[in-house]
């Protein structure tokens, strides 16, 4: 509603770019009005810190948690894209427009940054004021799982998109706790797999049309990788070694 008015002045938006347009305010006016609902809400003085955009003095930087992240993407896109490239279902371009990178930079910081600040960051904070803290993650991931489904598909697809999408909700809350509470190791994580799959398909990597749907995920032209096998499993390592992490670390 609050982008109908632009209709007025621009009269050939299209409903895909007024949609991109009202998405845009409503993050804005969700990121102006979240430092007030924390410090009322949760009765924080220091609403970015417990949000996770501003490190801990004594936790790691978020240039390092960032870097770290983006490097965590590289690696399970890679898991994922090796399977294509040895079972002959996709072949190595290296080509890249301009516009196609800045549209995966954008993707990366912009998506990955937005999403963890809702997910990771409020809703999993909000979950935490009136629930066990376990109950709390899980939840958050469940959540995140369901918003990012695609309802449309075949059960099974559907299934394995829902057990993928929750699998990357968990190894997203896990990475923050393990960067101390710092919210940009999971900017990097989530952000450079939505970037780094965009442009693997955008020109990186030429994907066979054959390429069997258990191996490159549901979706038909447009595939989540998340919700086939090899990322199922590369997930679910990726949890298991965080896991295991995080019990060796030192409790403060």
């Amino acid at each position: 509603m609050l982008t109908q008015p632009l209709l007025l002045v621009l009269p050939e938006t299209t409903a895909s770019r007024l949609s991109l347009i009202g998405t845009a305010l409503s993050l804005v006016l969700f990121v102006v009005i979240l430092p007030s609902w924390v410090r009322q809400r949760w009765s924080s003085r220091q609403p970015w810190r417990i949000l996770g955009l501003r490190s801990r003095r004594q936790g790691p930087s978020s240039g390092r948690c960032l870097m770290t992240g983006l490097v965590q993407s590289v690696g399970l896109l890679t898991l994922i894209s090796l399977p294509l490239i040895v079972g002959s279902w996709g072949r190595w371009l290296g080509e890249l427009s301009a516009a196609d990178a800045l549209n995966a930079l954008a993707l990366c910081f912009g998506v990955g940054l937005a999403e963890e600040l809702l997910f990771r960051g409020w809703l999993w904070g909000e979950l935490a004021q009136f629930t066990r803290p376990r109950t709390a993650v899980v939840t958050q991931a469940v959540i995140f799982s369901l918003v990012h489904t695609r309802f449309n598909l075949d059960v099974l697809p559907m299934l394995g998109l829902l057990v993928g999408l929750t699998l990357l909700g968990l190894v997203l809350a896990v990475q923050r706790r393990l960067n101390d509470g710092s919210l940009w190791g999971c900017v990097g994580l989530h952000g450079g797999l939505v970037g780094g799959w965009f442009a693997l398909q955008g020109g990186l990597l030429q994907i066979s049309p054959s390429a069997p749907q258990w191996l490159i995920g549901p979706g038909g032209a447009h595939p989540n990788p998340l919700g086939g096998l090899v990322g199922i499993a590369a997930l679910t390592v990726v949890l298991a070694l965080q896991l295991t992490a995080l019990a060796k670390a030192p409790r403060p």
